[in-house]
């Protein structure tokens, strides 16, 4: 267990986890600026975009590196400098550390050396995506980025596709045309939104179908990050996925394969596979099932 109370002495060295602007500058709060003031020391995922940051409002705090190439090498030496007395505070290009950017890393292992963690409200596109795309907003998923590949892919989309909470994604300029392509093949007519350069001068939402966003997305050059929002699965839609989920339970194991070989053409070793998944069991006893009792 672990129990922290963050504001109760001024004592205690910390670590600072501190949202920066998605877009315009204004959305730096009052707090932000003043904390990166005083800390002794800023790990930045790009010190080039920071500097910039800093010499707008004015904060002379020394930068460091730390990003996902060298978070390994940084993370001992600035939590030494926390243990020291020194705060420290990580940021990110933009919006929140940790939320599809470096800092994760590094909370999570001055958690575990009993440490402070401080982290300050602020911008974050995805929340902001979520109340304007006009979609429920309780309950919601936040994934991030999808995985590249194609089969990968439709594979996580296939396991959020049985939610019935609101689905939020973030998405390159490069693969939104590919995602959603595969949204619409795995997730089928749902309402969606898309929230382009969020707080930026050409913020823009396009609300519709994912079908309707698709066509949008090829008629259009794609520039900017995205935020995609998908409402969740139906009632209906989940029972009946459920229905049909479950349709093996009456039967054997053995009977499930061959189920499964005779329904869907598939070979026992692939039977088998889809079997122990079903069932949420090892394969071998799958396998042992089939072949030996």
């Amino acid at each position: 267990m672990n129990i922290q109370n963050s504001y109760q002495s001024e004592e205690h060295a910390a670590l600072y986890v501190v949202p920066t602007p998605i877009g315009n500058l204004e959305d730096m709060t009052f707090r932000a600026i003043r904390v990166l003031k005083e800390c002794k020391l800023i790990a930045a995922e790009d010190t080039r975009n920071t500097k910039k940051l800093l010499h707008y409002f004015e904060i002379h705090t020394p930068l460091v590196s730390y990003h996902e190439h060298n978070h390994q090498e940084r993370e001992k030496q600035l939590l030494d400098k926390i243990r020291n007395g020194e705060s420290i505070a990580v940021v990110s290009d933009a919006g929140m550390p940790a939320i599809s950017d470096p800092g994760s890393e590094l909370v999570q292992a001055a958690i575990r050396e009993g440490l402070h963690v401080i982290v300050l409200p602020g911008a974050n596109a995805a929340l902001v995506a979520l109340v304007g795309s006009g979609l429920t907003a309780q309950p919601f998923t936040f994934y991030g980025f999808l995985p590249r590949k194609k089969k990968e892919k439709k594979e996580t989309l296939e396991k959020l596709k049985i939610l019935n909470s609101t689905l939020i994604f973030y998405e390159s300029p490069y693969r939104i045309k590919d995602t959603l392509e595969a949204m619409e093949k795995v997730l089928g007519e749902r309402q969606a939104a898309i929230g382009r350069e969020i707080s930026k001068k050409f913020e823009e939402f396009v609300r519709g179908t994912i079908q309707e966003l698709f066509s949008w997305s090829k008629k259009n050059e794609m520039r900017g990050e995205f935020v995609i929002v998908i409402e969740g699965q139906n009632e209906s839609a989940l029972e009946q996925f459920r229905q049909e989920s479950s349709w093996w339970e009456a039967l054997s194991m053995k009977e499930h394969v061959e189920a499964l070989m005779h329904k869907d053409h598939l070979s026992s070793k692939e039977a088998i596979k889809q079997t122990a998944i079903d069932r949420n069991l090892p394969k071998r006893e799958v396998y042992q099932s089939y072949h030996i009792e």
